[in-house]
This record gives structure tokens, C-alpha cells and sequence, in this order.
């Protein structure tokens, strides 16, 4: 029966075939999967006049792959994937992830996927090699820096606060090196050039602040695959163990991490919850170091409060909770006129 089953694969962009969507979330459903909306193209296969099976691609991710559960076990899967894949290197994508039910793995596994991590049933994090994950721990082991306290910060610095800075000078202040790394994803109100820009300016009184380019591997939650994960809270969850799984396992070791330096947090509940996440299964292996954060007119400053403001171009309040590097960069990129002195 499969032998004789003849498929068509079509590539589908969906900005210019939205209405093509419509079959996929069928198809999706009856998998039990959703639809992520950053998925730019789909590569479908057809039999007939019927969709029996999908692959999307988010930049470098492939997501929402599902085949009808009529050809299950018609290798269907594997020949999507060899499709998305030849979609991604189109695009100049090699290096290639993908986001799954562990119940999954081995069928991932035989298409030449590699877990990286996983979060309990909910979730695998896999690659498409073998040695991805190891060469990164390669070239972060050539920035080690000696020392009893080697500490760390991940932050989107989203923009970079006075809060952010105080953060990370008494980390520094504690530690014989700090490693500071600056989420990458694009998914935040300024774009990760700028953010790395204002933290680097922030920081570079400091001497012994590594700041590291966010990779792949401290990953956005912004970005994370949600479609198979039903449930706002699993989703979440499952995020924050895989990126804590990965900083455990592989980066702290590559470094030499020994202490994780975080904000508390008042306003956000995932944060939060990540937060959580961090002192949970980081204990016995890093030290969680909480840190209170600081307060001007009362009240604990925050990004989201900087962009609120950024909004109504009010300036003069903005620099009172922000380094002068960064008002300087609002400024100069963000201020419709110059500002009469």
C-alpha cells in the first residue's frame, strides 16, 4: 500500500498563501498539535487532492510536523523532514532545531536529530548534529577565567536599566569573573544589536565582566515552540527547564560557572516562575544568588517601565532609571527632536 502511495510536496510561504493555513490547522488538529504563528513556510505533502502531512520552518526551527493518521508508519516523517531541511538550506539555515514530545525522540532520532534536553514528558530540545551543542561549549571554554567565584547573568536587557547595572556590578563585586550573556532572539521592543550596545556600554567600567553574544542555547522564550504543548503553564515550565538544563549541563561546566546571579522579580509571573525554575534544579550543582531589586520614587525599576515611557517620550523620567550610556542611546535613536537645552 505505501510502495504504491504517490505524494507531491509543495512549499508553501505563508505570506503569500495565508489562505493555504486553513488545511494545515486540520491537519495539525487532528494530531493534537496547534499552529505556531512565526512559521514562515510550510513544505506539505500531498496525495491527490488530500494534505496528508506538514513541515513548518521558524527561521531555524522546524516546527508542526504532522503527517495523517492514515499513513502512519509510511516513513512519511523522514521524507517531510529531508524536505523542511532542504527548505532551511535554501535559505541559508544549517544548523537546525526542532521541538517535540520525548514520546518522539527515536523517530526524530532515525532523520538525524540529536537531544540536547529535555523537559520530564513534556518536551525534547534536538539539534541536527551530533556536535553542536559541543562546539559551542568549545569556544566558550577558550574565554574560561580562573577563579573559586566564576558567576553568571542572562538578561534580555530590554533596555539595559540602572536596575540591570546594579545588578551586575554587585555580581562582579562578588565574584573573580563574571559572564554575562545578552539573550540574542529578535523577539523583544529593541532588537538585539541595540540591547548588546546599551549592556556593553553599561558595563564597561567593570574589569572582570565577560559580555557574551546570546546563542541558540539560552533560548526565548519568546521563540520556544509551544504547538504540541496545549496548556499556557506547560509551556512555560517546559521552556524554563530546558534552558536551565542546557546552562547546567553544558555551559556552567564550560565556563566554570559556580554561582547564577538573578534579579528578584515583582511584576512578572513567568519570570517568576523561571526564577523557581533556577534555585529547583541548579541546587546541588550553581549557586542561585537573588538579589532585590533596586527602586527609584518608590518603586522597583523595570524595562517594561523604560519602554511605557519610552512611548510618551518622556525623557526626563527615563534618565533617572537608566545608566547615562543608555539615555544616551534612547536619545539619540528614539527622541522625535533634539532636546532643547
Amino acid at each position: 500500500m505505501y510502495r504504491e502511495l504517490t505524494l507531491d510536496f509543495r512549499l508553501t510561504v505563508v505570506s503569500k498563501h495565508p489562505e493555504r493555513l486553513s488545511q494545515i490547522r486540520y491537519l495539525l488538529a487532528d494530531s493534537g498539535l496547534g499552529l505556531d504563528n512565526d512559521i514562515t513556510l510550510f513544505v506539505e505533502a500531498w496525495s491527490g487532492t488530500r494534505l496528508v502531512g506538514c513541515a513548518g520552518l521558524a527561521a531555524n526551527v522546524i516546527k508542526c510536523v504532522a503527517v495523517d493518521e492514515q499513513l502512519r508508519g509510511a516513513n512519511l516523517s523522514a521524507r517531510l523532514l529531508a524536505e523542511v531541511e532542504n527548505a532551511a538550506l535554501a535559505c541559508g539555515h544549517f544548523h537546525l532545531f526542532l521541538c517535540t514530545r520525548p514520546c518522539n525522540k527515536e523517530r526524530f532520532g532515525r532523520s538525524g536529530f540529536w537531544p540536547i534536553a529535555q523537559s520530564g514528558n513534556s518536551a525534547v530540545l534536538m539539534e541536527n548534529t551530533p556536535q553542536g551543542i559541543t562546539r559551542y561549549c568549545r569556544s566558550l571554554h577558550a574565554l574560561r577565567q580562573e577563579g573559586e567565584r566564576i558567576g553568571a547573568i542572562v538578561m534580555n536587557a530590554n533596555p539595559f536599566t540602572s536596575g540591570h547595572r546594579h545588578l551586575v556590578e554587585q555580581a562582579a563585586a562578588q565574584c573573580d569573573w563574571l559572564h554575562l550573556f545578552v539573550v540574542r532572539e529578535d523577539a523583544s521592543f529593541f532588537p538585539f544589536a541595540a540591547r548588546l550596545q546599551m549592556v556593553q556600554a553599561g558595563v564597561a567600567h567593570l574589569p572582570n565582566v565577560t559580555v557574551h553574544e546570546g546563542s541558540q542555547y539560552i533560548i526565548s522564550r519568546a521563540t520556544f515552540p509551544a504547538y504540541f504543548l496545549k496548556e499556557s503553564g506547560k509551556v512555560q515550565q517546559a521552556w524554563s527547564e530546558i534552558d536551565v538544563m542546557i546552562f547546567r549541563d553544558h555551559i556552567a561546566p564550560a565556563l566554570g560557572i559556580t554561582h547564577r546571579f538573578i534579579g528578584s522579580e515583582p511584576f512578572c509571573d513567568i519570570t517568576r516562575q523561571y526564577n523557581q525554575t533556577l534555585h529547583s534544579l541548579l541546587a546541588s550543582h550553581i549557586e542561585v544568588v537573588e538579589m532585590p531589586r533596586i527602586k527609584a520614587s518608590g518603586n522597583a525599576i523595570s524595562a517594561s517601565e523604560v519602554r511605557r515611557l519610552l512611548k510618551t517620550e518622556q525623557f526626563s523620567r527615563i534618565r533617572e532609571i537608566v545608566p547615562e550610556s543608555t539615555y544616551a542611546h534612547l536619545n539619540a535613536h528614539y527622541r522625535a527632536r533634539a532636546e532643547v537645552a
